[in-house]
């Protein structure tokens, strides 16, 4: 069985390549079944390395990922530079490059991946987007990082979907502190509390920051078990893979 992966439903560039891994077609066994990429979710370490094999050469990445320890954070790896001692994998939740054969990688299982391509195919960037990631900055500090390569387009990947993602009003009022604007992604719910949209927030942002074209999957994360983990429908589980890099 060959690893399960869709592409990103938005306009080629040439010389840009994106792909996001389903749960599908991996050796992982019992709640991490079967295409789980993550090392810190309790599984086999060599069923996580042989995961990891089988993506690369399914997908014939020129390099092994930037795999990053992410803390639902904003801080973004400019990867073209060289990571301090000791700092494998760097504590970020964002990555941008401008060289070629460099992948970039977020690990996901409902918090949003959203991938970045200059129109032109000069850079390229991956981020990480949970509630925290998105109130604390992550889409704007990595839009920042690829300043200077003219137009963006972006990818909203699959997410957990606002029929299944219920916050408290502490997380809207995070949002709303900050952006008015963002009142219509939060819909409440019989229980007093909220149904939030992750790519509504997402989307609003990126249109704020001035990124021209921004493109989303339908797909909900907690609704399809067959391809998707989800940490919220499942507490332990794996993870799937945002990758995306230039030839």
């Amino acid at each position: 069985m060959s690893p399960g992966q869709l592409g990103p439903q938005w306009p080629a560039i040439p010389g840009v390549r994106a792909h996001f891994t389903l749960r599908t077609g991996g050796v992982s066994d019992g709640r991490h079944a079967s295409l789980n990429l993550a090392a810190h979710v309790g599984d086999a370490p060599a069923a996580v390395a042989a995961n990891r094999s089988m993506v690369r050469h399914a997908l014939d990445l020129p390099a092994e990922p930037l795999w990053l320890e992410q803390v639902h954070g904003p801080r973004v790896i400019d990867a073209d530079l060289p990571l301090p001692p000791g700092a494998h994998p760097p504590r970020a939740d964002a990555a941008v490059t401008r060289r070629s054969r460099t992948v970039l990688a977020v690990l996901v299982a409902d918090c949003l991946p959203v991938l970045f391509a200059a129109h032109d195919g000069s850079a390229v960037g991956v981020a990480h987007a949970g509630w925290r990631g998105l109130a604390g900055g992550v889409l704007e500090a990595t839009v920042h990082a690829l300043a200077g390569h003219g137009a963006l387009q972006a990818w909203l990947g699959p997410a957990i979907g606002p029929r299944h993602f219920e916050v408290g009003e502490e997380v809207r009022a995070v949002f709303l502190a900050d952006d008015a604007e963002a009142a219509p992604a939060f819909r409440p719910n019989a229980r007093g509390r909220w149904q939030c949209d992750l790519k509504a927030l997402a989307s609003g942002r990126l249109t704020r920051l001035g990124v021209d074209a921004v493109h989303a999957s339908d797909d909900c994360t907690y609704q399809d078990a067959a391809r998707f983990y989800s940490y919220r429908r499942d507490g332990v589980t794996g993870r799937m893979a945002a990758l995306i890099w230039r030839e």
